[in-house]
């Protein structure tokens, strides 16, 4: 048996890697369902709350373990993908799991698979829910990888389905149109269980898909939402358990979005978990996630790290900039995959950038800093302010050099540009 011979996550890595590649996407759900089958996982002591959307999914998960955990909840998150380590897929209260509890779900996963062929995220899937099932968190919070319907995670009947958002992005998967995705993300939603929208204007897939098979759709705009009040506060109104509706005013500035925030509220209030608002107030500020409006300062120098890899994104990234204006310049450090939809990204975030260093991200799906300029060019922007890079790394040290006090630096574009971004500039260890 395979497990014999690896006795270190590393080794398992690679095999599982080499043998079902990272990148290879195969959506459907009879491979993945005949293993969990298989394994007899019980899964009966968590509630458990699916995440899905365009966007959002992160910072909606972050958010709830933190107003859980700091209730006292003990939870367990499966998210993807990871920046530095593996372990940061399947966290149990607030932690990444060790080496040992990963190396014993893949070994049941081999010991349960037979000659079923699964692909590297079926592997995380099922190695989160092995290992949830061992430790019994009293609440799962459980992220959809690619798009709902289809995703592995859906092999688990949820008691909270949530939609953060709805957006053209994976065309080659979903659809080409809000209608279409809309429709693979409700595949998560559950007849006669909470089914919750992040988004204010659902395409009509999405609601007309919980309606057909008798899901309680909770909408913002509709049934919860949130409005800034002033400069300072914000206050969201949203139902209870009950049909009661609840108000919590005085909400402070947050680093993760209101909006998701707002979703969040809605899930702990069918939860019956929402705390009293103070505490609620204190949890929603702590909580940040790695890569999302991240902000750090090194050398004198600020740095916001945004994973912002489609429009939606963007939109959101270049609101942010214009809100809180630099001192100075603001630099942008840009890398992408060449099937995300660049040209509308570099239009969102031309206005608010002053200086753009490119890079070229390695693999089949990388761009290049060429194709990155030169689409950059053609909407009228100097190639006098582009500096094209080989890696993330040279583009940060050239940075450092040219940056002047009250400069900012913006990294994003991709996931695989902010983890490059975290190891040149020495947070590997966050």
């Amino acid at each position: 048996m395979s497990e014999a011979r690896f006795t270190t996550l590393q080794q398992w890595l690679e095999w599982i890697e080499n043998n079902h590649p990272v990148d290879l996407i195969e959506l459907g759900l009879d491979r993945v369902r005949m293993v969990y089958q298989q394994m007899s996982l019980d899964l009966s002591c968590s509630r458990t709350v699916i995440v899905g959307g365009t966007n959002g999914k992160g910072s909606t998960v972050a958010m709830l373990d933190q107003v859980l955990r700091d209730q006292g909840v003990t939870v367990g998150c499966f998210t993807s993908p990871h920046f530095l380590r593996y372990n940061e897929r399947i966290k149990l209260a607030g932690q990444p799991v060790d080496d040992a509890h990963i190396i014993r779900a893949f070994a049941a996963i081999e010991q349960a698979r037979g000659d079923v062929r699964l692909t590297y995220f079926e592997y995380n899937t099922l190695a989160a829910l092995h290992v949830f099932a061992a430790e019994k968190p009293e609440v799962m919070l459980l992220e959809v990888g690619l798009g709902g319907r289809l995703d592995a995670i859906n092999i688990v009947d949820a008691d909270i389905s949530v939609v953060t958002t709805v957006a053209v992005d994976h065309i080659d998967w979903l659809g080409d149109n809000r209608e279409q995705i809309g429709y693979e993300k409700a595949g998560i939603y559950r007849a006669g269980r909470p089914a919750v929208c992040g988004d204010p204007n659902p395409p009509e897939t999405l609601t007309r898909y919980a309606d057909e098979i008798g899901a309680r759709l909770y909408q913002r705009g509709r049934d919860f939402n949130w409005q800034q009040t002033d400069n300072n506060n914000w206050l969201w109104q949203g139902e209870q358990m009950d049909g009661g509706i609840l108000t919590v005013s005085g909400l402070p500035e947050l680093t993760l979005p209101k909006a998701n925030a707002a979703t969040v509220m809605q899930v702990l209030g069918l939860l019956g978990m929402m705390p009293e608002p103070q505490q609620l107030k204190e949890s929603l500020s702590k909580a940040s996630l790695t890569g999302r409006m991240q902000q750090i300062r090194v050398a004198d120098t600020d740095y916001i790290l945004d994973v912002a890899h489609n429009p939606e994104a963007a939109e959101y990234l270049t609101g942010q900039l214009r809100e809180k204006p630099a001192e100075g310049r603001t630099l942008m450090v840009l890398g992408m995959l060449a099937d995300k939809d660049i040209d509308q990204v570099l239009s969102l975030l031309q206005p608010v950038i002053d200086q753009w260093y490119l890079v070229s991200l390695k693999g089949a799906r990388g761009q290049s800093a060429q194709v990155l300029s030169e689409k950059l060019t053609s909407l009228g922007v100097a190639v006098t302010l582009q500096t094209a890079c080989d890696t993330v790394a040279d583009a940060l040290e050239t940075v450092q050099k040219e940056a002047s006090r009250g400069d900012r630096v913006i990294v994003a574009g991709s996931f695989f540009t902010v983890s490059d971004a975290l190891i040149a500039l020495n947070m590997d260890g966050i």
